[in-house]
Protein backbone atom coordinates (compact mmCIF):
# COMPACT_ATOMS: atom_id res chain seq x y z
CA UNK A 1 0.00 0.00 0.00
CA UNK A 2 3.06 2.65 0.70
CA UNK A 3 4.48 1.43 -2.27
CA UNK A 4 1.32 2.64 -4.40
CA UNK A 5 1.32 5.88 -2.07
CA UNK A 6 4.69 6.98 -2.94
CA UNK A 7 4.65 6.13 -6.51
CA UNK A 8 1.67 8.41 -7.09
CA UNK A 9 3.40 10.98 -4.57
CA UNK A 10 6.19 11.35 -7.32
CA UNK A 11 5.77 13.79 -10.45
CA UNK A 12 5.52 12.09 -13.54
CA UNK A 13 8.36 14.16 -14.79
CA UNK A 14 11.98 15.89 -13.43
CA UNK A 15 10.88 19.15 -12.10
CA UNK A 16 14.30 20.79 -12.44
CA UNK A 17 14.59 19.78 -16.37
CA UNK A 18 11.11 22.05 -16.94
CA UNK A 19 12.94 24.78 -14.42
CA UNK A 20 15.90 24.86 -16.86
CA UNK A 21 13.76 24.61 -19.52
CA UNK A 22 11.90 27.74 -18.62
CA UNK A 23 14.78 29.66 -17.49
CA UNK A 24 16.22 28.71 -21.17
CA UNK A 25 13.22 29.53 -23.27
CA UNK A 26 11.78 32.87 -21.47
CA UNK A 27 9.51 33.32 -24.41
CA UNK A 28 7.67 30.06 -23.67
CA UNK A 29 4.46 31.72 -21.92
CA UNK A 30 4.23 34.15 -24.80
CA UNK A 31 3.76 31.45 -26.93
CA UNK A 32 1.16 29.92 -25.15
CA UNK A 33 -0.46 32.61 -23.08
CA UNK A 34 -3.59 30.83 -22.25
CA UNK A 35 -0.56 29.30 -19.43
CA UNK A 36 -0.32 32.38 -17.61
CA UNK A 37 -4.49 32.39 -16.67
CA UNK A 38 -4.86 29.32 -16.26
CA UNK A 39 -1.81 28.15 -13.65
CA UNK A 40 -2.92 29.36 -10.06
CA UNK A 41 -0.16 29.69 -7.45
CA UNK A 42 -0.57 29.51 -3.41
CA UNK A 43 -1.07 33.12 -1.86
CA UNK A 44 -0.34 33.56 2.35
CA UNK A 45 -3.31 35.84 2.00
CA UNK A 46 -5.48 35.69 -1.21
CA UNK A 47 -5.67 32.04 -1.41
CA UNK A 48 -4.48 31.61 -5.27
CA UNK A 49 -2.76 33.48 -7.95
CA UNK A 50 -2.52 33.35 -11.60
CA UNK A 51 1.76 33.90 -12.63
CA UNK A 52 0.62 37.02 -13.92
CA UNK A 53 -0.64 38.14 -10.86
CA UNK A 54 2.12 36.76 -9.17
CA UNK A 55 4.34 38.44 -11.24
CA UNK A 56 3.36 41.54 -10.87
CA UNK A 57 3.35 41.38 -7.27
CA UNK A 58 7.08 40.25 -7.80
CA UNK A 59 7.95 43.38 -9.52
CA UNK A 60 6.58 45.79 -7.48
CA UNK A 61 8.30 44.40 -4.26
CA UNK A 62 11.26 44.38 -6.56
CA UNK A 63 10.51 48.65 -7.49
CA UNK A 64 9.77 49.33 -3.79
CA UNK A 65 13.55 47.25 -2.87
CA UNK A 66 15.36 49.32 -5.67
CA UNK A 67 13.90 53.15 -3.91
CA UNK A 68 14.45 51.92 -0.61
CA UNK A 69 18.01 51.42 -1.46
CA UNK A 70 18.36 54.74 -3.74
CA UNK A 71 16.71 56.31 -0.61
CA UNK A 72 19.66 54.90 1.27
CA UNK A 73 22.37 55.69 -0.99
CA UNK A 74 21.24 59.23 -1.61
CA UNK A 75 21.21 59.59 1.89
CA UNK A 76 25.00 58.21 2.75
CA UNK A 77 26.26 60.53 -0.23
CA UNK A 78 24.75 63.40 1.44
CA UNK A 79 26.01 62.66 4.57
CA UNK A 80 29.45 62.05 3.27
CA UNK A 81 29.38 65.42 1.44
CA UNK A 82 28.67 67.52 4.51
CA UNK A 83 31.17 65.34 6.01
CA UNK A 84 33.76 66.25 3.92
CA UNK A 85 32.82 70.24 3.38
CA UNK A 86 32.63 70.21 7.75
CA UNK A 87 36.32 68.43 7.50
CA UNK A 88 37.52 70.78 4.80
CA UNK A 89 36.06 74.07 6.47
CA UNK A 90 37.45 72.89 10.28
CA UNK A 91 40.86 71.90 8.44
CA UNK A 92 41.67 75.48 7.23
CA UNK A 93 41.27 76.84 10.78
CA UNK A 94 42.99 73.81 12.56
CA UNK A 95 46.14 75.42 10.24
CA UNK A 96 45.71 79.07 11.29
CA UNK A 97 46.49 78.11 14.87
CA UNK A 98 49.16 79.63 16.38
CA UNK A 99 49.53 77.43 19.31
CA UNK A 100 48.19 74.13 21.14
CA UNK A 101 45.69 75.89 23.56
CA UNK A 102 44.04 77.61 20.20
CA UNK A 103 43.97 74.17 18.14
CA UNK A 104 42.19 72.65 20.97
CA UNK A 105 39.45 75.30 21.68
CA UNK A 106 38.80 75.33 17.56
CA UNK A 107 38.09 71.59 17.36
CA UNK A 108 36.29 71.50 21.15
CA UNK A 109 34.03 74.44 19.75
CA UNK A 110 33.13 73.29 16.02
CA UNK A 111 33.00 69.71 16.57
CA UNK A 112 30.43 70.23 19.44
CA UNK A 113 28.30 72.92 17.42
CA UNK A 114 28.13 70.52 14.21
CA UNK A 115 27.51 67.25 15.82
CA UNK A 116 26.04 68.68 19.28
CA UNK A 117 29.12 65.77 20.71
CA UNK A 118 29.60 66.43 24.61
CA UNK A 119 33.16 66.33 25.01
CA UNK A 120 36.49 66.99 22.30
CA UNK A 121 39.44 66.61 23.83
CA UNK A 122 43.53 65.55 23.53
CA UNK A 123 44.58 63.61 26.13
CA UNK A 124 48.35 62.96 26.94
CA UNK A 125 49.04 59.94 28.58
CA UNK A 126 51.63 59.40 30.93
CA UNK A 127 53.10 55.83 32.25
CA UNK A 128 52.28 56.92 35.94
CA UNK A 129 49.04 57.55 35.18
CA UNK A 130 47.48 53.70 35.20
CA UNK A 131 44.27 54.43 34.40
CA UNK A 132 44.68 56.07 31.41
CA UNK A 133 48.11 53.77 30.42
CA UNK A 134 45.09 50.71 30.47
CA UNK A 135 43.26 52.65 27.96
CA UNK A 136 46.10 53.42 26.03
CA UNK A 137 47.25 50.01 25.47
CA UNK A 138 44.07 47.71 25.87
CA UNK A 139 40.87 50.20 24.40
CA UNK A 140 43.71 51.34 21.94
CA UNK A 141 45.31 48.73 21.14
CA UNK A 142 43.96 48.56 17.49
CA UNK A 143 44.48 52.15 16.79
CA UNK A 144 41.00 53.11 17.72
CA UNK A 145 37.37 52.67 19.64
CA UNK A 146 34.16 53.37 18.97
CA UNK A 147 31.14 52.32 21.77
CA UNK A 148 30.88 52.53 25.56
CA UNK A 149 33.08 53.27 28.45
CA UNK A 150 33.31 51.98 32.08
CA UNK A 151 32.35 54.43 34.26
CA UNK A 152 35.99 54.56 35.53
CA UNK A 153 37.37 54.61 32.12
CA UNK A 154 34.68 57.59 31.54
CA UNK A 155 35.96 59.36 34.51
CA UNK A 156 38.81 59.01 33.51
CA UNK A 157 38.91 60.43 29.99
CA UNK A 158 36.14 63.09 30.14
CA UNK A 159 35.43 63.51 34.08
CA UNK A 160 31.66 62.60 34.04
CA UNK A 161 30.18 59.65 32.36
CA UNK A 162 29.32 59.75 28.99
CA UNK A 163 26.95 57.84 26.35
CA UNK A 164 29.25 56.48 23.93
CA UNK A 165 32.50 57.60 22.53
CA UNK A 166 35.31 57.64 19.65
CA UNK A 167 38.91 57.29 20.54
CA UNK A 168 41.85 57.22 18.59
CA UNK A 169 45.50 57.01 19.33
CA UNK A 170 47.70 60.18 17.35
CA UNK A 171 51.28 58.97 16.01
CA UNK A 172 53.98 58.58 17.88
CA UNK A 173 55.50 61.64 16.85
CA UNK A 174 53.03 63.43 18.51
CA UNK A 175 53.43 61.29 22.48
CA UNK A 176 51.13 58.87 23.95
CA UNK A 177 47.82 61.68 22.97
CA UNK A 178 44.68 60.10 22.81
CA UNK A 179 42.13 61.58 20.71
CA UNK A 180 38.22 61.29 22.40
CA UNK A 181 34.93 62.60 21.44
CA UNK A 182 32.18 61.77 23.38
CA UNK A 183 28.40 61.86 22.72
CA UNK A 184 25.05 61.88 25.10
CA UNK A 185 23.69 59.49 23.16
CA UNK A 186 24.74 55.90 24.08
CA UNK A 187 24.30 54.12 20.18
CA UNK A 188 25.95 57.12 18.40
CA UNK A 189 29.04 55.77 18.24
CA UNK A 190 29.55 51.90 17.82
CA UNK A 191 31.67 49.30 16.22
CA UNK A 192 30.54 49.12 12.73
CA UNK A 193 30.45 52.28 11.86
CA UNK A 194 32.34 54.23 9.49
CA UNK A 195 35.48 56.13 10.61
CA UNK A 196 35.88 58.63 8.04
CA UNK A 197 35.57 61.64 9.94
CA UNK A 198 37.95 60.73 12.63
CA UNK A 199 40.35 59.45 10.50
CA UNK A 200 40.34 62.48 8.35
CA UNK A 201 40.89 64.35 11.89
CA UNK A 202 43.27 62.69 12.90
CA UNK A 203 45.69 62.29 10.13
CA UNK A 204 45.85 66.11 10.49
CA UNK A 205 45.95 66.33 14.03
CA UNK A 206 48.94 64.13 13.36
CA UNK A 207 50.74 66.67 11.31
CA UNK A 208 50.04 69.38 13.23
CA UNK A 209 50.61 68.81 17.02
CA UNK A 210 54.50 67.79 16.39
CA UNK A 211 55.03 71.57 15.23
CA UNK A 212 52.97 73.79 18.19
Amino acid sequence: MSDVTNTKAQPPFDEILIREYLLDNPDFFSRYPELLLAMRIPHAERGAVSLVERRQEMQRARVTQLEEEITSLLSVASRNEKIFMFNSELSLKLLQAEDLGELRQILSVELKAQFQFTHVRLITVHDIDSDLSHIWSERLKPGHYFGRLTQTESQRLFGSEVGSVALSRLSEKCGQVIFAIASADPIHFHPEMDNLLLNQLKQLLDHLLPKL
